[in-house]
């Protein structure tokens, strides 16, 4: 395989052009066997999760983000190819949803048939080897997957004919339509690369090398799209999918074989419907590198450190070199795969193997913290920004078209003190929509009480301009993108009143413990607990809590509708599925007693919500379902906000809340009375 050069005016034609780079070179084909001994470095990198985030920028905020995008991606492919003669460059699914641009070329103003996609344009004109499709690029349909990605599919409403799509091929073994059995995009395919080798006496050689690749995503496609695939098409695990075509695959006599699995790690007992079948996908034998997604996290990573059969310093899993290339474009996966000659075939160096995770923007060391600083992120390819041209400002109209009105303002000036006014939106759209769709998934739970958790995620830790602040006035997607910041999809568990009361304990570690008795200030605020783990649960609960308290023992007078709450009572509570399935490592969440994984986002199920109550006011609105418990303290209680947001406080029904003194950096000291 030779080294493909970034050349910016040849990059620039082919963005202009929404062409496929340039092929490799045409090589001599060599009639001798190749000679034990030789030996290859090849860079297999790995892009995944890309939700079509081309740019370094917020659609919602309408400003640049260079924390994450394709176009900063780019600049790190490119320092690979410098650094490696030979390298090989694949997708991991999830490419084409999940920004605002993709939204809007899939149901605002869809492209045409001979128009590609502007992520895959982006792709193409880097140059990849191949790619999988994820779970999210059945979001948009079969008709819409089938067209963007040049696939005509025998389902119902599956292109006909070959509509323009991605320059590299698609791979997908696990997806099959009910009407001939066949998979929906070819299941493997191989392509063939020229690339240098050395031989034991540093002679440098080109010679072919022959890559199988193989796709697969998540089983529960079906589940979390089963509105547009039931009935046309069915699914596989993993693991029966691999031992389906890997003779086929291994009839072809490739050289490495490369397994590429929308989806992460799970190393409990395998079934075909597993979520993250990585670990056991790693145990076929046949399977030479594997490379994952779906997690939007690092492989290899601290999450991973204490796996069973997984080498989380040097890459491998059960033996197998593989890596997990981040999320939105903040990370390019790279494996280094040392490749030497034995016997006549191809072996892979396990000493000499290795894998990376590269971040768009490595972290720096503040005050003993690593940290990731705007200003620390590599520069964004200069090109990339071509291939968008006026969608992109389509696109940005586009979020902010009206979705409604709005009579109440709300805010996280003061989310930790009790001013619910920015969360309840959020878990008024949850519960309405879990409801819904437990009706049709889990008639069994209904009913059953249906409470929501949200928890303020601008909070004022990235400084004074960190808070969630929509006013009256006119609501824009954009304002639904403030009051639910993350991309999380929603999730709901079943639970019953001691994990409910744990669950809210766990919450009120937000706090520090406050020593009534002390004549100082005390600050309220715990800054090693993260605001985003303080979730606020809403949905006809009440419940006090007690400061001064220690960890475990503040939540008291937990009520349901007034009363208090039963040892027998259960609850379903709707959440995200961070946290469902065990993010901030909350008490009996640990994702296995998930009863709705919705692939939908909170935030577009926000949006929707909104939409639906055009003239929003306080009367749709749940009311705030917590105080402090009362508590008289010698000392002053105090924490950070904005400054001068004595009257929002006042105005959201916080009398008590006063601001002490401005700090000078657009924050201010405030005091808090917990004794009324």
């Amino acid at each position: 395989m030779a080294h493909r050069s970034y050349l910016p005016a040849l990059a620039a034609a082919l963005f202009l052009a929404g062409c496929a780079s340039q092929p490799h070179p045409a090589e001599q084909p060599r009639t001798q066997p190749l000679p034990d001994g030789l030996r290859a470095d090849v860079a297999v990198l790995e892009t995944t999760d890309l939700h079509s985030n081309i740019l370094s920028y917020d659609y919602y905020k309408q400003k640049a983000d260079p924390t994450l995008g394709f176009e900063r991606t780019v600049t790190l492919i490119r320092k690979a190819r410098e650094q490696f003669t030979n390298s090989l460059l694949f997708d991991a699914g999830d490419t084409i949803q999940g920004s605002v641009l993709a939204d809007y070329q899939a149901q605002v103003h869809k492209v045409d048939c001979s128009e590609e996609l502007a992520i895959y344009k982006a792709m193409d004109a880097v140059g990849y080897d191949g790619g999988t499709l994820g779970n999210h690029e059945f979001n948009y349909g079969l008709p819409f997957l089938s067209q963007v990605t040049g696939t005509p599919m025998n389902v119902d409403g599956g292109a006909a004919q070959r509509c323009a799509g991605p320059h590299y091929p698609l791979v997908l073994a696990n997806v099959y339509s009910t009407r001939d059995g066949k998979p929906i995009v070819q299941p493997w395919t191989v392509v063939t690369r020229q690339m240098a080798a050395f031989t034991p006496d540093g002679s440098k050689i080109s010679v072919p090398l022959k890559i199988a690749i193989i796709g697969f995503t998540p089983p529960p496609i079906m589940q979390w799209d089963k509105q547009h695939l039931e009935g046309k098409v069915t699914v596989t695990g993993v693991v029966e999918a691999a031992q389906k075509y890997l003779p086929e695959i291994q009839a072809q006599h490739p050289d490495l074989v490369i397994a590429i699995l929308h989806g992460g790690m799970n190393t409990s007992p395998y079934t075909p419907d597993m979520e993250n079948g990585g670990w056991h996908l790693a145990g076929v034998p046949g399977i030479d590198v594997l490379l994952m997604g779906h997690e939007h996290t690092d492989f290899p990573g601290p999450r991973f450190e204490h796996m069973q059969d997984v080498d989380d310093e040097h890459g491998f899993v059960r033996g197998v070199p593989a890596v997990m290339g981040g999320f939105f474009g903040k990370d390019l996966g790279v494996i280094r795969l040392a490749l030497v000659r034995q016997q006549n075939h191809w072996a892979i160096d396990k000493n000499k193997t290795f894998s990376q995770v590269w971040p768009i923007c490595p972290p720096m060391l503040i005050k003993g913290k690593p940290t990731v600083t705007p200003s620390n992120c590599v520069p964004a390819d200069p090109q990339v920004s071509l291939v968008v041209g006026k969608v992109q400002q389509s696109a940005i109209d586009y979020v902010n078209t009206p979705i409604g009105q709005n009579t109440v303002r709300m805010s996280s000036y003061f989310a930790d003190e009790g001013d619910m006014s920015a969360l309840a939106p959020v878990n008024a759209a949850q519960i309405d929509d879990a409801k819904r769709e437990l009706l049709t998934s889990h008639p069994e739970l209904a009913n059953t009480p249906v409470l929501a958790a949200a928890a303020a995620f601008r909070n004022g830790f990235g400084g004074s301009d960190d808070y969630t602040d929509v006013q009256a006035g006119p609501l824009t997607l954009r304002n639904a993108a403030d009051l639910y910041f993350y991309p999380n999809t929603l999730s709901a568990v079943k639970i019953d009143s001691a994990t409910l009361k744990a669950w809210l304990e766990k919450s009120a570690e937000r706090f520090n413990r406050i020593d009534p008795n002390a004549d100082g200030e005390q600050q309220l605020i715990n800054a090693k607990y993260p605001g985003f783990n303080f979730d606020q649960i809403q949905g006809g609960i009440s419940y006090l809590i007690d400061v001064s308290k220690p960890v475990g023992q503040r939540i008291e007078k937990l009520r349901y509708q007034g009363k208090p709450v039963q040892p027998s009572q259960t609850f379903v509570v709707v959440t995200n599925n961070y946290r469902a399935s065990g993010g901030g490592r909350f008490p009996g969440l640990d994702g296995s007693n998930i009863v709705l994984a919705s692939p939908d986002g909170t935030r577009e199920i926000l949006a929707d919500w909104l939409k639906a109550h055009p003239t929003l006011s306080a009367d749709d609105l749940p009311r705030a379902s917590w105080h402090f418990a009362r508590l008289k303290t010698r000392g002053a209680v105090v924490f950070t906000s904005a400054s001068d947001k004595q009257a929002v406080a006042e105005a959201d029904g916080l009398r008590d809340v006063r601001q002490l003194r401005d700090n000078g950096d657009g924050t201010a000291v405030y005091a808090i009375d917990l004794s009324h």
